[in-house]
């Protein structure tokens, strides 16, 4: 690193050096050590992104602070968990340790439910395996005279989530431990508009295979359901879904583009009207299943 009081276009060319050679991280984006570099600095200096003036002199107790978050991260440390916040829909959410990390990803799913619940009059959503409720929050924020449910198996998911909607003020968000549909109040039968889920769909036999900074900073039992193929949760709420859903509700799935096809044929033999979403970049991450009228 540079010397005391650097000036921040020289922290962040060394950052850039330090991020770029770290086999921790995974490198899917030519320019993912720059933005690393650039937010880590940024939260050190307590400052936005678009704040930073290259030409301006760091203290040495923030260059100190900067150089302890670049060690952190090149050992695999997600930015979000360093940060303990990341921005979804418009909304601030706590990370935390143990809890899975939203990607900025799921926000499609989150999209393609509120466009299917604003057609309905009553509107029942239930976000399954919630983590720290990005899609939850997404959905009840878009969406204020919607109930929304978020269930999932880990109790320190569920305390998260309770406390992402307190923060965002969400009153209509609701969340359970749940070991799939098994806590979901028995009344929501037949009433619901909207399932959601991102699953667990790495196969059992490629979790050693993920980058560190995912194997080794997300729980286990969020990356795989220990299934050969990653999908024994969505062949199980493919089955037990339809008897839930509203004539015409909707079972979405965000999926890896390489799982779109089995996905789609879960659903057609589950006699669901399949949908598919892409990205802005044409790849599709949202696969749909809508109960026939």
């Amino acid at each position: 690193m540079s010397p005391a009081a650097p000036r921040v276009g020289q922290l962040l060319t060394d950052g850039r050096t330090v991020l770029s050679e770290s086999t921790a991280i995974d490198h899917w984006r030519a320019s993912i050590a720059r933005e690393d570099a650039e937010d880590l600095l940024a939260l050190a200096l307590g400052v936005a992104t678009d704040a930073l003036d290259p030409k301006a002199i760091v203290p040495a107790r923030v260059a100190l602070r900067y150089l302890e978050f670049l060690q952190r991260r090149a050992a695999g440390e997600p930015v979000a968990l360093i940060r303990g916040v990341v921005e979804f829909a418009g909304l601030t959410l706590a990370v935390r340790p143990g809890v899975f990390v939203p990607r900025g990803s799921s926000e499609l799913l989150a999209q393609a439910a509120v466009a299917a619940l604003r057609r309905r009059p009553v509107k029942v959503a239930v976000d399954v395996a919630c983590g720290a409720a990005p899609v939850a929050c997404a959905i009840a924020d878009a969406l204020p005279s919607a109930e929304v449910w978020g269930l999932d198996i880990d109790p320190a998911a569920v305390t998260l989530s309770r406390a992402n909607a307190r923060r965002n003020r969400l009153g209509n968000a609701h969340f359970r431990v749940s070991d799939l549909l098994t806590a979901l109040p028995g009344r929501l039968r037949g009433e619901i508009g909207a399932f959601t889920m991102h699953p667990p769909y790495v196969a059992r036999r490629e979790v050693r295979t993920l980058p560190r900074e995912i194997r080794g900073f997300e729980p286990r039992h969020t990356l795989t359901d220990g299934s050969s193929d990653g999908l024994g949760l969505v062949r199980d709420l493919v089955e037990e879904a339809p008897g839930w859903l509203r004539r015409g509700g909707v079972l979405l799935f965000e999926v890896a583009p390489y799982l779109s096809r089995p996905v789609q044929a879960l659903m057609r033999r589950a006699d669901l009207e399949v949908t598919v979403q892409a990205d802005p970049g044409g790849i599709t991450r949202v696969v749909g299943g809508r109960l026939r009228r």
